[in-house]
């Protein structure tokens, strides 16, 4: 018997997973319709007839990613800027890193505006292979893309844990505020994909959708009024934007380093 072909294996998976959950497009349209209302219905014990938060999360965030990597290559927009700048000679060149600076120059190494030991890093891995390095960080954009899926799972009980702090006068559990990111991760993860292709009416929408489908979600799930709820999100979002920043670092130096 023959082995089945990547596309036969393709159709029998997702055959497969619509078939044994069905509730998947009722999930979808709950998640997308209502926001708030999956979650609250889960936390009330709801959940028979729904996709699992996680599983829900993994499916939409996996198969965006892989978008992701179709349309994107180097992101000029990137937190982040490596700059590889083409050599004169085979022993200089540079490379930009943010507000830093660090190459080879006629052989000699420099690195300026970096912390110490970054640019030990750096001097290290340029005086083992210079060429090789300079390849590398050509690639700099696809290894941080490639990347984002791990960050996730930093982001996610991050967000939670911002969540519980803000709403400390909740009877809420840790795994409940999680459920909540998990479902608001997967709309954000949606609203990416309609921001992919680049089209300006397309991302104004996604740009709009997010806080506001947030700032809904939090109505229905956590109540309260409006300039209390308005306080605990723009605490939560700092918090969440200073996380982004340090692990989009973390990102930079890992794919530049490692």
């Amino acid at each position: 018997m023959r082995p089945p072909t990547l596309w036969e294996f393709v159709q029998q998976f997702g055959g497969a997973y619509v078939s044994t959950e069905g509730a998947l497009w009722r999930t979808l349209a709950l998640l997308l319709a209502r926001p708030g209302e999956l979650t609250r219905r889960y936390l009330a014990g709801q959940r028979k007839h729904y996709v699992l938060p996680l599983r829900l999360y993994l499916t939409i965030s996996v198969l965006v990613l892989l978008l992701m990597r179709m349309v994107a290559g180097l992101d000029a927009q990137a937190p982040v800027s490596v700059q590889v700048v083409a050599p004169q000679t085979p022993s200089s060149f540079s490379l930009d890193l943010g507000h830093g600076r660090a190459g080879m120059k006629d052989g000699q190494f420099y690195c300026s505006g970096l912390p110490a030991w970054l640019c030990q890093r750096l001097q290290r891995r340029m005086d083992v292979d210079p060429k090789g390095l300079q390849r590398e960080m050509q690639q700099v954009g696809e290894r941080m893309l490639g990347q984002i899926g791990s960050a996730m799972f930093v982001m996610l009980p991050a967000f939670a844990l911002w969540l519980k702090l803000a709403y400390l006068d909740r009877p809420l559990r840790y795994t409940e505020h999680l459920v909540f990111a998990l479902h608001l991760h997967a709309v954000w993860f949606l609203l990416l994909a309609l921001a992919l292709p680049g089209w300006g009416v397309l991302t104004a929408v996604a740009m709009v959708a997010v806080p506001a489908y947030g700032w809904l979600a939090l109505r229905r799930v956590y109540g309260g009024r409006w300039w209390t709820r308005l306080l605990r999100s723009s605490a939560v979002s700092l918090l969440y934007l200073l996380t982004l920043a340090g692990v989009t670092a973390g990102l930079a130096l890992w794919a530049v380093l490692f």
